[in-house]
């Protein structure tokens, strides 16, 4: 049996491309290499209300929902943002993710669980999972299958520029549940966090390129709580320089589409998906699968969100700069009522770049920033 659409893994980007393709009438199989989806879960689990509409599901994966940020530096400095309404929830991942492949089969799209693709040849998937060893074919694939992408490694595709380690864990807390709670500091190349997912329970957290575990153990310790179980993950940052060919998009982590200014990935990957499955409908309607064609998901995408993207890791260059002394003269400046105002009024988590315009219109922090800008702009052609 010959599949229109094969989807290489079911998390939000694999069922949103799964349930658009299905839907526009493809014959579509999704191929999840765990037996649950959602689980393992490697994601912290904090979605801009933007991200959240996109995922299209109810509300019933919501823990909590989030209205601001105490940012809080090693030196002592804070700044407190609260826009007083919401601008984020906090999911249970593993909710999510069912509720997205639920609605994708509920489309008309197959799913195949436990098992993992090994090969791609000739226009045919080679599967090894609970059913043996398979060859599928399809008439276009679409590559959702997370930040070390099988798919995109056996078609000899480049990678995402760089990965963060993370770590993770569930722990009890005492904390305003309105306001996620950063700490640059607690990486020097990322930053650590405490998310709220209710009153009296947070997931704390940090990513980083390398000694993850040094640094997780020592931000751990500086909360009163025991923390037995770890969760671990990878974030890619730098869209990789091609993510189309050989019959094949490629979506989400896959690609590099975490945003790098917060690590999030969900926005940027279902909208990937759908940009994808619009182009592999058009392919499938035309019989035409030739490069030139799919070029047209890029354009799709770069138009979209690649600006954001793009300016994202520029900002996340300037921060391999930054010393703890930068980071508190930074917070400090943005501490300006004016400043503040500012960021709740402009501020965006999938779409930073119009906030960050604005702020640099103040001479005092663009003052502090020019050098670090100038530094990480150089170490993006070093």
């Amino acid at each position: 049996m010959t599949f229109d659409v094969i989807v290489a893994g079911a998390g939000p980007a694999g069922s949103a491309a799964a349930q658009e393709c299905a839907r526009r009438g493809l014959k579509t199989l999704c191929i999840e290499e765990h037996g649950t989806i959602g689980y393992p879960v490697q994601c912290a689990g904090l979605l801009s209300m933007a991200a959240f509409a996109e995922c299209r599901v109810s509300t019933r994966s919501i823990l909590n929902r989030v209205s601001g940020a105490r940012v809080i530096s090693a030196r002592g400095s804070s700044l407190r943002i609260n826009a007083g309404t919401a601008k984020a929830v906090v999911v249970d991942r593993g909710t999510l993710d069912r509720e997205m492949a639920e609605q994708a089969a509920g489309s008309g799209a197959e799913y195949l669980l436990k098992t993992a693709v090994c090969g791609v040849r000739d226009n045919r998937v080679i599967t090894r999972g609970v059913n043996g060893k398979a060859e599928i074919p399809f008439r276009i694939l679409i590559a959702a299958d997370g930040p070390r992408s099988t798919v995109a490694r056996m078609l000899g595709m480049a990678r995402a520029r760089v990965f963060l380690a993370g770590i993770q864990a569930d722990i009890v807390r005492e904390s305003d549940p309105d306001l996620v709670e950063i700490y640059p500091d607690a990486s020097p190349e990322f930053f650590g966090w405490s998310i709220p997912t209710s009153p009296s329970r947070a997931r704390i957290g940090l990513c980083a390129r390398t000694g993850v575990p040094e640094l997780f153990d020592t931000f751990r310790k500086t909360f009163p709580s025991s923390s037995p179980h770890l969760v671990t993950g990878t974030i890619p940052l730098g869209v990789m320089p091609r993510t189309y060919g050989h019959r094949t998009l490629v979506v989400g982590d896959a690609a590099g589409f975490a945003k790098p200014t917060s690590g999030g990935g969900v926005y940027t990957g279902v909208r990937s998906a759908r940009h994808a499955a619009g182009i592999a409908v058009q392919a499938c309607e035309g019989d035409i699968f030739d490069d030139a064609f799919l070029a047209g998901y890029e354009r799709k995408w770069q138009e979209d969100f690649g600006r954001e993207i793009a300016t994202g890791f520029r900002l996340f260059s300037m921060r391999q700069h930054m010393t703890e002394q930068d980071t508190d003269d930074l917070i400090r400046a943005l501490s300006d009522p004016a400043v503040i105002r500012t960021i709740e009024e402009y501020g965006d988590m999938d779409r930073p770049s119009a906030v960050v315009k604005k702020l640099l219109t103040r001479p005092g922090i663009l003052r502090l920033v020019r050098p670090l800008l100038r530094a990480g702009m150089r170490s993006l052609f070093s």
